[in-house]
């Protein structure tokens, strides 16, 4: 029972061992074909969150230079963090207070005015009465 026991925690280390380094594979792949694959006019983030366009990529050395508002920066490739994607731009008239985005549909549907009916009935108790005695002239 007790070797039971060890044999499975053992095949269990090795398996996540074996995912692990099986992940890690991928993403080092995934990594290389974005480096590969970087072009002059590519905007990208690097490690540090500079924002710039792609230069020059030399693949020799594996570095790239950025453009980054007119300024030239040198980087290794293992400094490029992701591509860039730049947020849609939302303006400050469509959105609530909160930030969320405001629905325009509902505003071109117009709300039809409606006719309520209500009828009110009216009774006295006997504390309202106490408190709706005359007062006394002055």
């Amino acid at each position: 029972m007790e070797y039971l026991f060890l044999i499975i925690l053992l095949v269990f280390m090795i398996g996540m061992m074996f995912f692990q380094t099986r992940k890690a594979k991928q993403q080092q792949e995934e990594r290389k074909n974005f480096w590969s694959n970087l072009a002059p006019g590519t905007e990208i983030v690097t490690i540090g969150g500079l924002i710039g366009k792609v230069v020059e990529v030399d693949e020799q050395y594996e570095e790239i230079v950025l453009d980054s508002e007119g300024t030239l920066l040198r980087f290794t490739f293992r400094a490029i963090s992701r591509e860039y994607v730049r947020p849609a731009y939302v303006s400050d008239d469509d959105v609530d207070e909160n930030g969320n985005p405001i629905d325009h549909s509902a505003d071109q549907q117009e709300a039809q005015p409606q006719q309520i009916e209500a009828t009110v009935e009216e009774t006295v108790t006997e504390t309202d009465a106490d408190n709706q005695a005359p007062m006394p002239k002055q």
